[in-house]
């Protein structure tokens, strides 16, 4: 929380960050898959305030989709929200990274197979089919 009673902005990365681990961990295809096991970098965030979040106690949904998938990075976009309000809309570029090797690596198959389960490249920000809420 700021000066003024808002979210801080820190505070929405952690969100989002929360959002992007929830996605490619615990929605990562089949049980026992290595898919996105061997760690991840973020390139870039991207984030536009769209509105003040006050400091409360009633949460908010953060929801979350694909919008670009390359050979070795892809692009989660987001927006956080409440029934009423959208308060922020992002997107990050996320690496695949080989930490051994202290590489990026590229994306397999199975993992490019999960994504594309939530591509929309139409990205409509006011609402999102295939969205993943967190």
């Amino acid at each position: 929380m700021d000066a003024f009673g808002h979210v801080n902005n820190v505070v929405f990365i952690r969100y989002l960050e929360e959002a992007r681990i929830d996605f490619m961990w615990r929605l990562a295809p089949g049980e026992g898959s290595t898919s996105f096991s061997g760690g991840s970098v973020v390139a870039r965030h991207e984030i536009d305030y769209v509105r003040p979040l006050v400091h409360r106690h009633a949460p908010v949904t953060v929801e979350s989709w694909v919008t670009k998938i390359g050979a070795a990075s892809m692009t989660i976009s987001y927006e956080i929200k409440d029934e009423d309000t959208v308060y922020v809309r992002a997107s990050t570029v996320v690496v695949p990274y080989d930490f051994t090797a202290e590489r990026p690596r590229r994306i397999t198959a199975e993992e490019k197979s999960f994504l594309m389960e939530y591509l929309d490249t139409g990205a409509d920000a006011e609402q999102q089919e295939g969205a993943v809420a967190a």
